[in-house]
């Protein structure tokens, strides 16, 4: 789809930096920060001493190998303020997980932080395109997720008039959007597709819509799903990646002018690949996990936090830092149906061939007797909802042989009517239900 906007003008010098420059900026931020973490934060010493390294051992980049893994379950195990490396008193923000799976992971922000967050979500929007003066209709959900907040301080930082609505109540989240004419949507990719239903359920053309540019993040989405959002509602859909424990959304952002996969903002977070089985630092181009070590940051430092996102790191294009490819899964994430390894993302893309199938669906996983049984739900798009039972048996028997063919793994497809499938009102949607027995 051609670009809409125009590609940002000037840019921050470091955006169009040397790789020597880049790299000389990396090494001094992340000696500091190592150090900043080993003396203020209980955790990392013992860490570090059990490993046998020290900050003064790092002497390159490739040094960074040395030291240990950060994982959610440390965070957790020091809940809730014990990875801070400043005292309470100067955290002037804290954010949490949801804590579905156990204790909340917390993070903390300094005034320091804050700002610089800022700072790196404006440059990721200016990187999608936005520009001082545009409407931002900001639709992450607000409070302890980072989303809202990030997107929201972000926009403004950049000059932009924020709508701030949250998410949920998605009737009136289409009146706003027809009343005050926003550029820019920032929204999770799965809850933009609701928006884009809604307006079809009230009569109106989405691709009519004021809206020129979709950030969309905090959860995986494939080339599938900005095809078929770039269609249905007429605009860039752009990626843009974080996570909280890292910083929040705005740790890499896509390029309008290429959209060929997230920019990571290499000045203040440092990237390895690594193989999630062995921990071994993989090459550039390698498929493996994403493994993030912050560069600035003052009131939660992560030293090689796992994130378990499965992508590749690419070189420069539109900028001087290093892209991110789409992330194919999440290494937690990854089901084993039969001995075969199945991403929802893989199932999505298939999903997304057929032209009357909507991207919303559902993985259900089961267990009867010894054997792991996969269900997919699906559903028909609105301007298919006449389609008859027999119709929609024919698109599941396709379906079904699509997946068997190749994903290499036997499913049961049942093709719902429009809206049969439980939609997204806040934040991420959840793909998969997973109901085989615990332990």
């Amino acid at each position: 789809m051609p670009v809409k906007r125009p590609a940002p003008g000037d840019l921050e010098p470091i955006e169009t930096a040397s790789r020597d420059e880049l790299q000389a900026l990396q090494l001094e931020r992340l000696r500091w920060s190592l150090r900043h973490a080993y003396e203020n934060v209980p955790h990392y010493r013992r860490a570090f001493e059990a490993q046998g390294v020290h900050p003064d051992e790092l002497r390159t980049l490739a040094d960074l190998a040395k030291f240990p893994f950060t994982t959610k379950k440390d965070l957790r195990e020091n809940y809730p303020f014990g990875m801070f490396a400043v005292p309470r008193e100067q955290v002037v923000r804290v954010h949490a997980s949801s804590g579905t799976t156990g204790k909340p992971t917390v993070v903390g922000y300094t005034q320091g932080d804050i700002d610089r967050w800022a700072g790196l979500v404006a440059r990721s929007i200016r990187a999608a395109g936005g520009r001082a003066g545009d409407i931002v209709h900001v639709a992450y959900g607000y409070g302890l997720f980072t989303g809202g907040l990030g997107a929201h301080y972000g926009a403004e930082k950049l000059g932009c008039t924020v709508i701030p609505m949250s998410g949920g109540q998605t009737e009136k989240q289409v009146q706003l959007i027809q009343d005050f004419r926003p550029d820019i949507i920032m929204v999770t990719p799965s809850y933009m597709q609701v928006i884009i239903e809604e307006f079809r359920r009230l009569g109106l053309d989405p691709r009519k819509m004021s809206v020129s540019v979709g950030i969309f993040g905090a959860e995986p989405w494939t080339e599938a799903m900005r095809r078929d959002i770039e269609a249905s509602a007429g605009i860039d859909a752009v990626d843009i990646y974080g996570l909280s424990e890292v910083m929040g959304p705005g740790v890499a952002n896509e390029c309008i002018e290429a959209k060929d996969g997230p920019v990571i903002w290499e000045d203040h977070f440092y990237p390895e690949i690594i193989d999630p089985e062995t921990g071994a630092v993989l090459p550039d181009g390698a498929e493996g996990e994403l493994v993030f070590t912050t560069l600035t940051k003052e009131a939660l430092p992560v030293v090689r936090y796992r994130t378990r996102d499965l992508t590749r790191l690419l070189p420069p294009t539109a900028r001087s830092m290093r892209r991110m490819g789409k992330i194919v899964g999440r290494s937690d994430d990854m089901l084993i149906i039969r001995g075969v390894n199945v991403f929802p993302t893989q199932i999505e893309e298939l999903i997304l061939q057929h032209a009357k199938l909507s991207g919303q669906y559902q993985l259900v996983v089961t267990r009867n007797g010894l054997l792991d049984q996969l269900s997919v739900r699906c559903e028909v798009r609105p301007d298919a909802a006449a389609a008859d039972t027999a119709s929609r048996r024919e698109i599941g028997e396709w379906l079904q042989h699509r997946i068997k063919t190749l994903v290499g793994v036997s499913a049961e497809v049942d093709v719902g009517l429009p809206d049969s499938i439980e939609r997204t009102l806040v934040g991420k949607a959840r793909r998969v239900v997973d109901k085989r027995p615990k332990g």
